[in-house]
């Protein structure tokens, strides 16, 4: 499976798997064919998890382009998207694009219905979930996993205290993004027997570091660890 990052993080998020499958479009539409030398006419569909525009800010291009768009109701009525390259999918209920098996699954997230993906392809699984506090599901047999370690809380404690980061804003990265320890405790939880590689995806600006966090889940994983 080849994973392609094309953006990650507060600004835009947007990865590619296989040149077929789009999760997120949190970046303009010209950016994404571009940084895919505009070889996009592969692409089968786009993976929405929610509405927020860090995740969703193309979609209304992706699907003008002959794309088509697979997400919640609530994430299609928040973005006010609709058309026959709109697709509504529910929690827990397995699709399938192309040679790909989709199950969507809810996330915890200041969103409207957010949703996490895991996806199956012959021998691969991958997981996929971002801007969620933590993930409330087991799962077996994966093979690649991208998942979000937006901040540690020693350094939101300490950038709190310093007063770069607002208590406000402290409470709302808490009960919506993931930390590099719940991350710990999910990869734990969880059969990485067959797990090749991990991506740590939307790390915080000011409350990560992304070498350290890289090399802690690869010491307790054993696994190549990149990051997004």
């Amino acid at each position: 499976m080849k994973i392609q990052s094309l953006a990650s993080g507060s600004e835009g998020n947007c990865y590619v798997l296989d040149r077929a499958i789009m999760l997120e479009c949190g970046i303009r539409w010209a950016k994404v064919r571009q940084a895919l030398y505009f070889f996009t006419n592969d692409i089968e569909a786009c993976l929405v998890s929610h509405e927020h525009q860090d995740h969703s800010k193309a979609v209304k291009d992706v699907m003008r382009a002959g794309i088509d768009c697979y997400m919640s109701k609530g994430t299609a009525d928040a973005l006010n998207v609709s058309g026959h390259r709109l697709h509504i999918i529910r929690d827990m209920e397995q699709f399938r694009v192309g040679h790909w098996r989709v199950l969507p699954f809810p996330t915890v997230h200041d969103a409207s219905e957010p949703l996490g993906f895991l996806l199956a392809s012959g021998d691969e699984k991958l997981l996929y979930a971002s801007d969620t506090e933590y993930i409330p599901h087991r799962f077996k047999g994966l093979t690649h996993i991208m998942v979000e370690a937006n901040y540690s809380l020693d350094i939101v404690r300490e950038n709190v205290m310093a007063g770069s980061v607002p208590s406000a804003h402290k409470n709302r990265v808490l009960q919506s993004h993931m930390s590099i320890d719940t991350v710990k405790d999910m990869l734990r939880a969880n059969d990485l027997s067959k797990v090749q590689q991990i991506w740590l995806l939307h790390l915080s600006r000011g409350n990560s570091d992304a070498e350290a966090f890289r090399q802690d889940i690869q010491e307790l994983t054993g696994k190549e660890t990149r990051i997004a």
